[in-house]
């Protein structure tokens, strides 16, 4: 399989050959969906959370007598029915969302998110990246000779400092190394362009 190779200055270069086994398999929609909930349920934090009855601060002393009163019998005023009392079956910050899935099965919805990409050609490679140093108008002015209309990924083989510091300022543009390639940032972003380094960093990461 051949996707778009482009010059640092913005001009096509040709064509590349990709790993198939990365860029052509059969999309399965199902698996990518369960990835896509597994990812974005590990990264959720249990923040909210209330105080039951025996947090909430005072009702120590019993409201009125047991008996005699002709109303109904409360040992506290804290409890749930009255107001400003503890919270029944609130949420509470020591719950787990946490959702596992096998590492095969991951990777292949990584593979299904890569293909759907490829096949809507919404994927392309790019030469290098070689600045002095980093300076948002010179990749603004790339940005624009590239094939994006909305947002891009940019996934580098290594950590890149000068790309990275150069495309910071620029909205709806994200550099992630190809080992943090993720199915939610392939769904995300419109396009996503590939180092060409960053391809052979691929296979050997994703399939060896």
């Amino acid at each position: 399989m051949k996707i778009d190779l482009y010059q640092q200055s913005g001009a096509k270069k040709g064509t590349i050959d990709v790993n198939t086994s990365l860029f052509s398999v059969p999309v399965n929609d199902e698996l990518m969906r369960l990835a896509l909930i597994r990812q974005l349920a590990n990264g959720r934090q249990a923040n909210a959370t209330v105080k039951k009855r025996g947090e909430v601060r005072g009702g120590g002393k019993k409201p009125w007598r047991q008996k005699g009163t002709g109303r109904a019998r409360f040992g506290s005023s804290r409890n749930p029915i009255w107001r400003g009392g503890g919270i029944v079956f609130g949420p509470t910050n020591e719950r787990n969302y946490t959702k596992q899935m096998p590492k095969k099965a991951r990777r292949a919805a990584l593979f299904s998110g890569l293909s759907q990409k490829a096949a809507d050609n919404a994927v392309f490679a790019l030469d290098k990246y070689e600045v002095a140093q980093p300076k948002t108008k010179v990749f603004a002015d790339l940005l624009k000779k590239l094939p994006v209309e909305r947002s891009l990924l940019i996934v580098t083989a290594e950590s890149n400092e000068m790309l990275e510091k150069s495309a910071n300022n620029m909205p709806n543009v994200k550099v992630i190394a190809v080992e943090y390639l993720n199915l939610h940032d392939l769904l995300k972003y419109e396009k996503v362009m590939f180092l060409e380094t960053a391809l052979k960093k691929a296979e050997e990461h994703f399939l060896n």
